[in-house]
């Protein structure tokens, strides 16, 4: 009982996320993007982009140029995904149709932010609601199981063809407008899916260990784990190796603490976008 509950659950709650994400970018381009012909990055910029210069309605686009990225996302990720991703972007369509949302301003700095955040937002929602409403990141994945390079470059790199296509058919001005929507839209993704409590996990090395962890442990509430390790450079002696995770909050406090214990300790910080179990989540921020 507890395990269909639990399933319930997580169903109704990426409902949930998904109809906010599609209603978040629905007002992101209905009431800044699309009145004064702004594009974005990924799949949604080609869409807008091929719009503008085609006058073709973008509820249309949107569905058309990102069913590859649907059959993709299938054979890359699993049908569930790809389920989700058809029912959202299918979704978006028809909201650009039904929804009575209105432009808001005509300032294009504005336009760029706000175009952005509303978009990235919706994206990002319908992420954490287990599915994408553009394809880009689909792609991504793809080409990065087939080539050297990371999925972030990979989307940058499509973004700049993207900007260059805007810069070349509408003008510079437009395509400068284009990359500050990205970012705007980018950096609203990434708070979303990681959210304020982003984690850092935390490898210390010193001969002061039982100090440091005495702090971790006691002073900041947070758990650790103990590596045992051997020099290798030099005196070649036995030692502790410390590695546990704190949100980005607390990171201040952490290296403080460490380098009033050990000025010499060596640190490493790695950031980690997720974790499960643990004390991190368990208790509340010191």
């Amino acid at each position: 009982m507890n395990h269909i509950k639990n399933r319930n659950t997580r169903f109704i709650k990426e409902v949930l996320l998904i109809i906010a994400g599609v209603t978040s970018a629905c007002f992101g381009l209905k009431s800044f993007l699309m009145p004064s012909h702004f594009i974005d990055g990924g799949v949604t910029g080609i869409s807008l982009l091929i719009s503008t210069l085609t006058g073709f309605k973008l509820s249309y686009l949107i569905v058309i140029i990102n069913i590859p990225f649907v059959i993709l996302g299938y054979r890359q990720i699993g049908k569930g995904f790809a389920i989700k991703t058809a029912v959202a972007i299918a979704a978006l369509s028809v909201a650009l149709i039904v929804l009575p949302f209105q432009p808001i301003t005509h300032d294009k700095l504005l336009i760029a932010f706000f175009g952005g955040l509303f978009l990235g937002g919706g994206i990002g929602l319908a992420m954490r609601g287990g599915c994408v409403i553009d394809g880009t990141e689909v792609l991504a994945l793809y080409i990065s199981k087939n080539s050297i390079l990371t999925v972030g470059n990979i989307i940058l790199i499509l973004n700049i063809i993207i900007f260059a296509f805007a810069a070349y058919f509408l003008n510079i001005e437009t395509a400068l407008y284009a990359i500050l929507t990205y970012l705007s839209a980018s950096s609203t993704i990434d708070f979303i899916v990681n959210g304020i409590e982003q984690y850092t996990g935390v490898t210390i090395i010193s001969e002061h260990q039982d100090a440091i962890k005495a702090f971790i442990i006691n002073e900041m509430k947070r758990g650790v784990t103990i590596y045992k390790g051997e020099g290798g450079y030099g005196d070649k002696k036995d030692i502790d190796i410390i590695f546990t995770v704190v949100t980005k909050l607390e990171m201040s406090k952490l290296q403080t603490a460490i380098r009033q214990i050990d000025a010499d300790a060596f640190v490493i910080q790695q950031q980690i976008a997720d974790l499960k179990g643990g004390v991190v989540k368990r208790h509340a921020l010191h």
